[in-house]
């Protein structure tokens, strides 16, 4: 059965979510890190999770315009990934992600990474296809909305 996908604004609040995963020794580094390439992955897919449920289809990274890490992230630790969409253009859509890391025996919790990441929305044959426009409500959601305007005119005059 398809999902009918309804064209009226959207609120980043309708695909904003968080996802929590602890890390262990398979995903660390011979140093006792997480791998930074197991951060990345949790990212995109992270935020290719908050660009399909804006869009309502499946979508495909274009870019990561930035990522910073900040600090290391430890095995054991419990790893936050926090993914809204910050702008919509016709058929794309930057997705924020903010990672943090909680150590949840002492309760320390540390911003490790933040990313921004370009999805374009497919249809059926992997066409690039129009989403649904962003509705920014809070002065927080308007303020990443218009950071993100400045980013996507970068992007533009690099290509």
């Amino acid at each position: 059965m398809k999902r009918a996908i309804c064209m009226n604004p959207k609120t980043p609040k309708e695909s904003t979510i968080t996802i929590v995963q602890q890390m262990t020794h398979q995903d660390a580094n011979l140093a006792g890190n997480v791998h930074g390439g197991t951060i990345m992955k949790l990212i995109d897919n992270t935020g290719g999770i908050v660009a399909s449920r804006h869009a309502g289809c499946l979508v495909v990274t274009a870019s990561i315009d930035r990522l910073d890490f900040h600090s290391p992230v430890y095995i054991g630790d419990l790893l936050r990934l926090k993914a809204s969409v910050n702008y919509v253009g016709t058929t794309s859509m930057e997705v924020g992600v903010r990672v943090e890391a909680e150590n949840f025996i002492t309760g320390e919790v540390r911003h490790t990474a933040s990313a921004y990441l370009t999805f374009v929305a497919l249809d059926e044959k992997g066409n690039p296809k129009k989403v649904p426009p962003l509705l920014p409500e809070s002065e927080d959601e308007k303020r990443r909305y218009q950071e993100a305007e400045i980013r996507r005119k970068k992007r533009l005059e690099h290509k």
